[in-house]
């Protein structure tokens, strides 16, 4: 199962649009996938550098560490998903 972290805010419609394009694509691809949503403003978890990080990118998603490199922001990025799930870039 792959794992990613995406990081949002909760009055942000782009993030919800992030989401709901991951879901499609994971779908459309056939791959079992969860996704843990971190509100950089409001999650008692959340690193405090979180907002200063990530302010006006939200929505990030990035892999399964949650501090690793951004896969993608604003909009999902179908051909950076594509090769950290090394899968191959369509004709």
């Amino acid at each position: 199962m792959t794992h990613f972290t995406l990081y949002s805010r909760s009055y942000c419609h782009l993030c919800e649009d992030m989401l709901a394009a991951l879901r499609a694509f994971m779908a459309r691809e056939g791959l079992a996938f969860e996704v843990r949503v971190i509100d950089i403003d409001t999650n008692p978890d959340a690193d405090p550098g979180l907002a200063a990080r990530y302010d006006e990118l939200v929505p990030v998603l990035v892999g399964a560490d949650p501090l690793g490199p951004e896969l993608c922001h604003y909009f999902l990025d179908e051909a950076a998903l594509r090769r950290h799930l090394g899968l191959a870039l369509p004709a």
